[in-house]
């Protein structure tokens, strides 16, 4: 069992900037990702990061704007976001599992989920 938790959400600006950080229960051989959901529409993938650390991935939406780094000593993976938009405004959930590398950008790949983070960004 996994048990994780998001901080870091807040409100920003349009151009601004937040990182929001998942602390987990273990880490050990689990693949870390960060997805979103906007009011009415679907949950997203926004990054994922392998349990070794070795290769980030991310949407193209966030791509050259979020960063995402894991930290195993201390059960912490970090999502930098810069040059924030509206679009970005959504509930943030952290998520921990073992995916396959096809499947790193599917939330049914993930078996363990944070309550979630809001973030809002103002025009």
């Amino acid at each position: 069992q996994v048990q994780l938790v998001e901080s870091g959400g807040g409100l920003v600006q349009t151009g601004g900037s937040l990182s929001l950080t998942c602390t987990a229960s273990t880490f050990s051989g689990y693949s870390m990702a960060w997805f979103r959901q906007a009011p009415g529409k679907e949950r997203e993938f926004v990054a994922a990061i392998r349990w070794n650390g070795g290769h980030t991935y991310y949407a193209d939406s966030v791509k050259g704007r979020f960063t995402l780094t894991r930290d195993n000593a201390k059960n912490t993976v970090d999502l930098q976001m810069n040059e924030l938009k509206p679009s970005d405004t959504a509930v943030y959930y952290c998520a921990a599992g073992r995916p396959i590398l096809s499947s790193l950008g599917m939330s049914s790949s993930y078996h363990y989920w944070g309550p979630g983070t809001q973030v809002a960004v103002s025009s």
